[in-house]
Protein backbone atom coordinates (compact mmCIF):
# COMPACT_ATOMS: atom_id res chain seq x y z
CA UNK A 1 0.00 0.00 0.00
CA UNK A 2 1.06 3.60 -0.42
CA UNK A 3 0.24 4.68 3.11
CA UNK A 4 -1.25 3.80 6.44
CA UNK A 5 -4.08 5.10 8.55
CA UNK A 6 -2.27 6.44 11.59
CA UNK A 7 -4.30 7.49 14.62
CA UNK A 8 -3.04 9.65 17.47
CA UNK A 9 -5.41 11.57 19.69
CA UNK A 10 -8.12 10.87 17.15
CA UNK A 11 -6.22 12.41 14.24
CA UNK A 12 -4.82 11.13 10.97
CA UNK A 13 -1.35 12.64 10.69
CA UNK A 14 -0.20 11.30 7.37
CA UNK A 15 -1.53 12.88 4.22
CA UNK A 16 -1.77 9.35 2.95
CA UNK A 17 -4.31 6.87 4.27
CA UNK A 18 -5.19 3.20 3.86
CA UNK A 19 -8.86 2.28 3.91
CA UNK A 20 -11.82 1.14 1.86
CA UNK A 21 -12.17 3.49 -1.06
CA UNK A 22 -14.11 4.54 -4.14
CA UNK A 23 -13.40 5.96 -7.56
CA UNK A 24 -14.49 7.69 -10.80
CA UNK A 25 -13.64 7.51 -14.43
CA UNK A 26 -12.98 9.57 -17.53
CA UNK A 27 -11.52 8.95 -20.96
CA UNK A 28 -11.07 10.05 -24.56
CA UNK A 29 -9.90 13.14 -26.38
CA UNK A 30 -11.75 16.37 -25.73
CA UNK A 31 -13.85 17.81 -28.51
CA UNK A 32 -13.90 21.40 -27.34
CA UNK A 33 -10.22 21.84 -26.48
CA UNK A 34 -9.42 19.90 -29.45
CA UNK A 35 -7.21 17.42 -30.98
CA UNK A 36 -6.88 14.01 -32.41
CA UNK A 37 -9.38 11.20 -32.37
CA UNK A 38 -8.13 8.46 -30.02
CA UNK A 39 -10.57 5.86 -31.32
CA UNK A 40 -8.63 2.79 -32.36
CA UNK A 41 -10.04 0.55 -35.05
CA UNK A 42 -10.17 -3.10 -33.97
CA UNK A 43 -7.97 -5.64 -35.68
CA UNK A 44 -9.28 -8.78 -33.99
CA UNK A 45 -12.02 -10.90 -35.50
CA UNK A 46 -14.10 -11.65 -32.42
CA UNK A 47 -17.53 -10.10 -32.08
CA UNK A 48 -17.66 -7.53 -29.24
CA UNK A 49 -19.12 -8.87 -26.02
CA UNK A 50 -18.38 -12.51 -26.91
CA UNK A 51 -15.62 -15.05 -26.45
CA UNK A 52 -13.03 -15.25 -29.23
CA UNK A 53 -12.41 -18.54 -31.00
CA UNK A 54 -9.28 -20.28 -29.75
CA UNK A 55 -6.13 -18.52 -30.93
CA UNK A 56 -7.91 -15.37 -32.07
CA UNK A 57 -7.69 -11.97 -30.41
CA UNK A 58 -10.49 -10.45 -28.41
CA UNK A 59 -11.94 -7.10 -29.40
CA UNK A 60 -13.14 -4.94 -26.50
CA UNK A 61 -15.64 -2.20 -27.27
CA UNK A 62 -14.70 0.35 -24.61
CA UNK A 63 -16.38 3.70 -24.06
CA UNK A 64 -15.45 6.60 -21.82
CA UNK A 65 -17.75 9.20 -20.32
CA UNK A 66 -15.58 12.01 -18.99
CA UNK A 67 -16.13 15.79 -18.72
CA UNK A 68 -15.07 17.71 -21.80
CA UNK A 69 -17.59 20.46 -20.88
CA UNK A 70 -19.30 21.56 -17.68
CA UNK A 71 -18.14 22.23 -14.14
CA UNK A 72 -15.63 19.35 -14.08
CA UNK A 73 -14.10 20.02 -17.49
CA UNK A 74 -10.74 20.94 -15.93
CA UNK A 75 -10.49 17.31 -14.75
CA UNK A 76 -11.19 15.93 -18.21
CA UNK A 77 -7.68 16.15 -19.75
CA UNK A 78 -5.84 14.26 -16.98
CA UNK A 79 -8.36 11.43 -16.93
CA UNK A 80 -8.70 11.33 -20.70
CA UNK A 81 -4.93 11.24 -21.08
CA UNK A 82 -4.81 8.26 -18.73
CA UNK A 83 -7.38 6.39 -20.79
CA UNK A 84 -5.73 7.28 -24.09
CA UNK A 85 -2.29 6.13 -22.90
CA UNK A 86 -3.68 2.84 -21.59
CA UNK A 87 -5.56 2.14 -24.83
CA UNK A 88 -2.41 2.83 -26.85
CA UNK A 89 -0.30 0.54 -24.66
CA UNK A 90 -2.81 -2.32 -24.67
CA UNK A 91 -3.15 -2.20 -28.45
CA UNK A 92 0.62 -1.96 -28.96
CA UNK A 93 1.27 -5.00 -26.77
CA UNK A 94 -0.29 -7.42 -29.29
CA UNK A 95 -1.24 -9.61 -26.33
CA UNK A 96 -4.50 -11.13 -27.50
CA UNK A 97 -6.84 -8.18 -27.10
CA UNK A 98 -7.51 -5.02 -29.09
CA UNK A 99 -9.50 -2.09 -27.73
CA UNK A 100 -12.02 -0.38 -30.01
CA UNK A 101 -12.35 2.88 -28.08
CA UNK A 102 -15.06 5.53 -28.24
CA UNK A 103 -14.84 8.66 -26.03
CA UNK A 104 -17.87 10.79 -25.14
CA UNK A 105 -18.51 13.99 -23.21
CA UNK A 106 -19.96 13.64 -19.73
CA UNK A 107 -20.79 17.30 -19.22
CA UNK A 108 -22.40 17.64 -15.80
CA UNK A 109 -25.74 17.39 -14.03
CA UNK A 110 -26.63 20.92 -15.14
CA UNK A 111 -26.01 20.77 -18.89
CA UNK A 112 -27.00 17.05 -19.02
CA UNK A 113 -24.76 16.27 -21.98
CA UNK A 114 -24.28 12.80 -20.50
CA UNK A 115 -27.86 11.84 -21.38
CA UNK A 116 -27.14 11.93 -25.12
CA UNK A 117 -23.60 10.62 -24.72
CA UNK A 118 -24.48 7.48 -22.78
CA UNK A 119 -27.25 6.55 -25.19
CA UNK A 120 -24.81 6.93 -28.07
CA UNK A 121 -22.23 4.73 -26.35
CA UNK A 122 -24.79 2.04 -25.57
CA UNK A 123 -25.95 2.19 -29.17
CA UNK A 124 -22.39 1.49 -30.33
CA UNK A 125 -22.41 -1.74 -28.33
CA UNK A 126 -19.84 -0.97 -25.66
CA UNK A 127 -19.47 -3.65 -22.98
CA UNK A 128 -17.25 -1.60 -20.64
CA UNK A 129 -17.29 2.08 -19.64
CA UNK A 130 -14.67 4.26 -18.01
CA UNK A 131 -16.57 6.93 -16.10
CA UNK A 132 -18.40 8.89 -15.17
CA UNK A 133 -16.22 11.34 -13.30
CA UNK A 134 -19.05 12.81 -11.24
CA UNK A 135 -20.79 10.68 -8.63
CA UNK A 136 -24.01 12.51 -9.46
CA UNK A 137 -23.80 11.53 -13.13
CA UNK A 138 -22.90 7.93 -12.33
CA UNK A 139 -25.96 7.65 -10.13
CA UNK A 140 -28.10 8.67 -13.10
CA UNK A 141 -26.57 6.24 -15.60
CA UNK A 142 -25.57 3.22 -13.53
CA UNK A 143 -28.92 1.44 -13.47
CA UNK A 144 -29.21 1.73 -17.25
CA UNK A 145 -25.70 0.34 -17.68
CA UNK A 146 -26.52 -2.57 -15.40
CA UNK A 147 -29.63 -3.31 -17.44
CA UNK A 148 -27.52 -3.25 -20.62
CA UNK A 149 -24.88 -5.54 -19.10
CA UNK A 150 -22.13 -2.90 -19.29
CA UNK A 151 -19.30 -3.09 -16.77
CA UNK A 152 -18.64 0.41 -15.43
CA UNK A 153 -15.43 1.50 -13.72
CA UNK A 154 -14.97 5.05 -12.49
CA UNK A 155 -11.65 6.70 -11.67
CA UNK A 156 -13.17 9.43 -9.53
CA UNK A 157 -16.59 8.48 -8.10
CA UNK A 158 -16.21 9.06 -4.37
CA UNK A 159 -19.76 8.91 -3.02
CA UNK A 160 -20.11 6.29 -0.24
CA UNK A 161 -23.50 5.35 -1.76
CA UNK A 162 -21.91 3.16 -4.45
CA UNK A 163 -20.63 0.64 -1.92
CA UNK A 164 -24.14 -0.74 -1.35
CA UNK A 165 -25.57 -0.03 -4.83
CA UNK A 166 -27.54 -2.90 -6.42
CA UNK A 167 -25.33 -3.14 -9.49
CA UNK A 168 -25.20 -6.90 -10.22
CA UNK A 169 -21.47 -6.66 -9.43
CA UNK A 170 -20.93 -4.61 -12.62
CA UNK A 171 -19.65 -1.41 -10.97
CA UNK A 172 -16.08 -0.69 -9.82
CA UNK A 173 -14.07 2.38 -8.88
CA UNK A 174 -10.36 3.00 -8.50
CA UNK A 175 -10.59 6.11 -6.28
CA UNK A 176 -11.31 6.14 -2.53
CA UNK A 177 -14.59 7.04 -0.86
CA UNK A 178 -15.28 10.52 0.48
CA UNK A 179 -15.29 8.93 3.91
CA UNK A 180 -11.52 8.58 3.64
CA UNK A 181 -10.74 11.93 2.02
CA UNK A 182 -13.01 13.73 4.49
CA UNK A 183 -11.22 12.06 7.38
CA UNK A 184 -7.80 13.11 6.13
CA UNK A 185 -8.90 16.70 5.45
CA UNK A 186 -10.75 17.05 8.77
CA UNK A 187 -7.68 15.93 10.65
CA UNK A 188 -5.37 18.14 8.58
CA UNK A 189 -7.46 21.17 9.60
CA UNK A 190 -7.34 20.13 13.24
CA UNK A 191 -3.59 19.44 13.08
CA UNK A 192 -3.07 22.98 11.87
CA UNK A 193 -4.48 24.20 15.19
CA UNK A 194 -7.91 25.37 14.04
CA UNK A 195 -10.70 25.08 16.61
CA UNK A 196 -13.65 26.25 14.52
CA UNK A 197 -14.58 25.48 10.92
CA UNK A 198 -17.14 26.51 8.31
CA UNK A 199 -17.97 24.23 5.37
CA UNK A 200 -19.08 25.62 2.01
CA UNK A 201 -20.26 22.73 -0.16
CA UNK A 202 -22.15 22.05 -3.35
CA UNK A 203 -25.62 20.61 -3.01
CA UNK A 204 -25.16 17.15 -4.50
CA UNK A 205 -23.97 13.67 -3.51
CA UNK A 206 -20.31 14.70 -3.71
CA UNK A 207 -20.71 17.83 -1.62
CA UNK A 208 -22.97 16.39 1.05
CA UNK A 209 -20.81 13.29 1.42
CA UNK A 210 -17.65 15.26 2.00
CA UNK A 211 -19.40 17.75 4.29
CA UNK A 212 -20.54 14.89 6.50
CA UNK A 213 -17.14 13.19 6.59
CA UNK A 214 -15.21 16.41 7.25
CA UNK A 215 -17.63 17.45 9.99
CA UNK A 216 -17.61 14.11 11.80
CA UNK A 217 -13.82 13.92 11.75
CA UNK A 218 -13.14 17.53 12.74
CA UNK A 219 -15.65 17.45 15.59
CA UNK A 220 -14.25 14.07 16.64
CA UNK A 221 -10.94 15.82 17.34
CA UNK A 222 -12.66 18.36 19.61
CA UNK A 223 -13.22 21.07 17.02
CA UNK A 224 -16.55 22.72 16.22
CA UNK A 225 -18.14 23.21 12.80
CA UNK A 226 -19.83 26.58 13.25
CA UNK A 227 -21.48 26.96 9.85
CA UNK A 228 -22.65 24.86 6.88
CA UNK A 229 -23.58 26.63 3.64
CA UNK A 230 -24.64 25.05 0.34
CA UNK A 231 -24.79 26.19 -3.27
CA UNK A 232 -25.73 24.58 -6.57
CA UNK A 233 -23.32 23.34 -9.22
CA UNK A 234 -22.93 26.10 -11.78
CA UNK A 235 -23.75 28.98 -9.42
CA UNK A 236 -21.74 32.16 -9.87
CA UNK A 237 -23.02 34.33 -7.00
CA UNK A 238 -22.36 33.36 -3.38
CA UNK A 239 -23.02 36.55 -1.42
CA UNK A 240 -25.50 35.08 1.06
CA UNK A 241 -23.41 32.00 1.78
CA UNK A 242 -20.21 33.98 2.29
CA UNK A 243 -21.96 36.49 4.57
CA UNK A 244 -23.14 33.60 6.73
CA UNK A 245 -19.64 32.10 6.84
CA UNK A 246 -18.00 35.39 7.81
CA UNK A 247 -20.64 36.02 10.48
CA UNK A 248 -19.77 32.68 12.10
CA UNK A 249 -16.13 33.83 12.41
CA UNK A 250 -14.45 30.44 11.77
CA UNK A 251 -10.73 29.76 12.03
CA UNK A 252 -10.85 27.86 8.74
CA UNK A 253 -13.16 27.27 5.77
CA UNK A 254 -13.44 23.99 3.87
CA UNK A 255 -14.67 24.48 0.29
CA UNK A 256 -16.18 21.49 -1.50
CA UNK A 257 -16.78 22.49 -5.11
CA UNK A 258 -15.79 22.07 -8.71
CA UNK A 259 -14.84 25.06 -10.86
CA UNK A 260 -17.06 27.32 -8.71
CA UNK A 261 -13.94 27.75 -6.58
CA UNK A 262 -12.65 30.26 -9.14
CA UNK A 263 -15.46 32.61 -8.07
CA UNK A 264 -15.69 31.50 -4.44
CA UNK A 265 -12.04 32.09 -3.54
CA UNK A 266 -11.86 35.76 -4.60
CA UNK A 267 -15.22 36.45 -2.93
CA UNK A 268 -14.01 34.88 0.32
CA UNK A 269 -10.82 36.95 0.27
CA UNK A 270 -12.83 40.13 -0.37
CA UNK A 271 -14.93 39.26 2.68
CA UNK A 272 -11.88 38.89 4.91
CA UNK A 273 -11.08 35.16 4.71
CA UNK A 274 -7.38 34.68 3.93
CA UNK A 275 -6.00 32.02 1.59
CA UNK A 276 -4.23 30.19 4.42
CA UNK A 277 -7.63 29.63 6.05
CA UNK A 278 -8.94 27.77 2.99
CA UNK A 279 -8.97 23.99 2.62
CA UNK A 280 -9.76 22.39 -0.73
CA UNK A 281 -10.71 18.92 -2.00
CA UNK A 282 -10.04 16.93 -5.14
CA UNK A 283 -12.85 18.62 -7.07
CA UNK A 284 -11.19 22.04 -6.89
CA UNK A 285 -7.52 21.35 -6.10
CA UNK A 286 -5.84 22.38 -9.33
CA UNK A 287 -2.75 24.20 -10.56
CA UNK A 288 -4.62 27.40 -11.35
CA UNK A 289 -1.65 29.58 -12.24
CA UNK A 290 -2.82 32.77 -13.94
CA UNK A 291 -6.39 31.45 -14.15
CA UNK A 292 -6.92 32.42 -10.49
CA UNK A 293 -7.34 36.13 -9.77
CA UNK A 294 -6.01 35.99 -6.19
CA UNK A 295 -2.90 34.68 -4.49
CA UNK A 296 -3.63 31.22 -3.04
CA UNK A 297 -0.34 30.92 -1.14
CA UNK A 298 -0.95 28.96 2.07
CA UNK A 299 -4.22 27.32 1.00
CA UNK A 300 -4.18 23.54 1.46
CA UNK A 301 -6.15 20.55 0.27
CA UNK A 302 -6.39 16.82 -0.28
CA UNK A 303 -6.53 14.65 -3.37
CA UNK A 304 -6.63 10.86 -3.76
CA UNK A 305 -3.71 9.13 -5.41
CA UNK A 306 -0.10 8.19 -4.65
CA UNK A 307 2.97 10.00 -5.89
CA UNK A 308 3.41 9.08 -9.54
CA UNK A 309 6.57 7.16 -10.25
CA UNK A 310 9.00 6.65 -13.19
CA UNK A 311 8.14 8.24 -16.54
CA UNK A 312 4.35 7.89 -16.27
CA UNK A 313 3.57 11.60 -16.51
CA UNK A 314 5.90 11.96 -19.51
CA UNK A 315 4.06 9.14 -21.26
CA UNK A 316 0.72 10.75 -20.44
CA UNK A 317 1.83 14.05 -21.94
CA UNK A 318 3.23 12.36 -25.04
CA UNK A 319 0.00 10.45 -25.67
CA UNK A 320 -2.20 13.49 -25.03
CA UNK A 321 -0.25 16.10 -26.97
CA UNK A 322 0.41 13.57 -29.72
CA UNK A 323 -3.36 13.51 -30.28
CA UNK A 324 -3.31 17.27 -30.87
CA UNK A 325 -4.19 18.50 -27.36
CA UNK A 326 -2.54 21.11 -25.16
CA UNK A 327 -0.37 19.85 -22.30
CA UNK A 328 -2.09 18.49 -19.20
CA UNK A 329 -1.72 20.99 -16.33
CA UNK A 330 -1.95 18.47 -13.51
CA UNK A 331 -2.65 14.75 -13.22
CA UNK A 332 -5.67 14.42 -10.95
CA UNK A 333 -7.17 10.94 -11.44
CA UNK A 334 -4.97 10.22 -14.47
CA UNK A 335 -3.54 7.12 -12.79
CA UNK A 336 -6.98 5.94 -11.70
CA UNK A 337 -8.28 6.26 -15.27
CA UNK A 338 -5.25 4.50 -16.72
CA UNK A 339 -5.59 1.61 -14.27
CA UNK A 340 -9.30 1.32 -15.03
CA UNK A 341 -8.51 0.54 -18.67
CA UNK A 342 -5.65 -1.84 -17.87
CA UNK A 343 -7.74 -3.75 -15.33
CA UNK A 344 -10.61 -4.05 -17.80
CA UNK A 345 -8.35 -5.44 -20.54
CA UNK A 346 -6.71 -7.89 -18.15
CA UNK A 347 -10.10 -9.04 -16.87
CA UNK A 348 -11.17 -9.70 -20.46
CA UNK A 349 -8.04 -11.78 -21.10
CA UNK A 350 -8.53 -13.73 -17.87
CA UNK A 351 -12.18 -14.38 -18.76
CA UNK A 352 -11.48 -15.08 -22.44
CA UNK A 353 -14.44 -12.80 -23.12
CA UNK A 354 -15.40 -9.14 -23.48
CA UNK A 355 -18.91 -9.66 -22.13
CA UNK A 356 -19.52 -7.18 -19.29
CA UNK A 357 -20.53 -9.77 -16.70
CA UNK A 358 -17.67 -12.08 -17.64
CA UNK A 359 -15.09 -9.33 -17.22
CA UNK A 360 -16.65 -8.15 -13.97
CA UNK A 361 -16.44 -11.67 -12.56
CA UNK A 362 -12.64 -11.53 -12.98
CA UNK A 363 -11.99 -8.03 -11.59
CA UNK A 364 -11.47 -9.06 -7.96
CA UNK A 365 -9.21 -11.94 -8.97
CA UNK A 366 -6.88 -10.05 -11.31
CA UNK A 367 -6.60 -7.13 -8.85
CA UNK A 368 -5.52 -9.39 -5.99
CA UNK A 369 -8.79 -9.38 -4.11
CA UNK A 370 -9.10 -13.14 -4.56
CA UNK A 371 -6.97 -15.89 -6.02
CA UNK A 372 -3.55 -15.11 -4.50
CA UNK A 373 -2.15 -14.22 -7.91
CA UNK A 374 1.36 -13.36 -9.00
CA UNK A 375 2.25 -9.67 -8.72
CA UNK A 376 2.70 -7.70 -11.94
CA UNK A 377 2.73 -3.98 -12.70
CA UNK A 378 2.54 -3.54 -16.48
CA UNK A 379 -0.06 -4.69 -18.99
CA UNK A 380 2.30 -6.71 -21.21
CA UNK A 381 3.83 -8.44 -18.20
CA UNK A 382 0.43 -9.30 -16.72
CA UNK A 383 -0.97 -10.43 -20.08
CA UNK A 384 1.97 -12.80 -20.57
CA UNK A 385 1.28 -14.42 -17.19
CA UNK A 386 -2.38 -14.89 -18.10
CA UNK A 387 -1.35 -16.44 -21.42
CA UNK A 388 0.78 -18.91 -19.44
CA UNK A 389 -2.30 -19.94 -17.45
CA UNK A 390 -1.32 -18.08 -14.29
CA UNK A 391 -3.47 -15.96 -11.96
CA UNK A 392 -2.28 -12.36 -11.63
CA UNK A 393 -2.41 -9.58 -9.04
CA UNK A 394 -2.10 -6.24 -10.88
CA UNK A 395 -0.70 -3.27 -8.97
CA UNK A 396 -0.95 -0.01 -10.89
CA UNK A 397 -0.06 3.65 -10.80
CA UNK A 398 -3.04 4.45 -8.58
CA UNK A 399 -1.93 1.94 -5.94
CA UNK A 400 -2.51 -1.72 -5.20
CA UNK A 401 -6.05 -1.48 -6.64
CA UNK A 402 -7.38 -4.53 -4.81
CA UNK A 403 -11.15 -4.72 -5.28
CA UNK A 404 -13.41 -5.96 -2.52
CA UNK A 405 -16.80 -7.63 -2.95
CA UNK A 406 -18.46 -4.21 -3.49
CA UNK A 407 -16.14 -3.10 -6.29
CA UNK A 408 -14.34 -0.66 -3.97
CA UNK A 409 -10.54 -0.61 -3.71
CA UNK A 410 -9.47 -2.02 -0.35
CA UNK A 411 -6.69 0.52 0.01
CA UNK A 412 -6.02 4.01 -1.23
CA UNK A 413 -3.61 6.90 -0.87
CA UNK A 414 -4.71 10.44 -0.03
CA UNK A 415 -2.15 13.15 -0.67
CA UNK A 416 -2.06 16.54 1.05
CA UNK A 417 -1.10 19.65 -0.91
CA UNK A 418 -0.21 23.29 -0.24
CA UNK A 419 -0.26 26.26 -2.60
CA UNK A 420 2.95 28.18 -3.03
CA UNK A 421 3.99 30.85 -5.53
CA UNK A 422 2.18 31.18 -8.85
CA UNK A 423 -0.92 29.39 -7.51
CA UNK A 424 0.64 25.96 -7.96
CA UNK A 425 -0.01 23.19 -5.43
CA UNK A 426 2.88 21.14 -4.07
CA UNK A 427 2.45 17.74 -2.42
CA UNK A 428 3.36 17.90 1.28
CA UNK A 429 2.83 14.38 2.62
Amino acid sequence: MYGTLISRKGKVFAGVALAAASALVLAGCSTGGGGGDPTTEPTGSADPGTSAPSGEALTLKLGSLLPQTGSLSFLGPPMESGVLLAVEEVNAANAGITIDYTPADEGDTKNKVFETSIESLRGKGITALIGAASSGVSKLILDGNVEAGIMQISPSNTSPDFTAWKDNSLYFRTAPSDLLQGEVLGNLIADDGHATLAVLYQNDAYGSGLDKAITETFEGTGGEVVEHQTFNVGDTQFDAQIQAVVAANPDAVAIVSYEEFKALAPALVSAGITADQMYLVDGNLSNYGADMSIDLTGAQGTRPGPKLEDDFTDRLQAAWTGAGNSEVKDFTYAAEAYDGVILTALAALAAGSTDGADMAAKMAEISGGTGGGEKCTAFAECAALIADGKTIDYDGYSGDVTFDENGDPKGAAIGTYKYEADNLATRTD
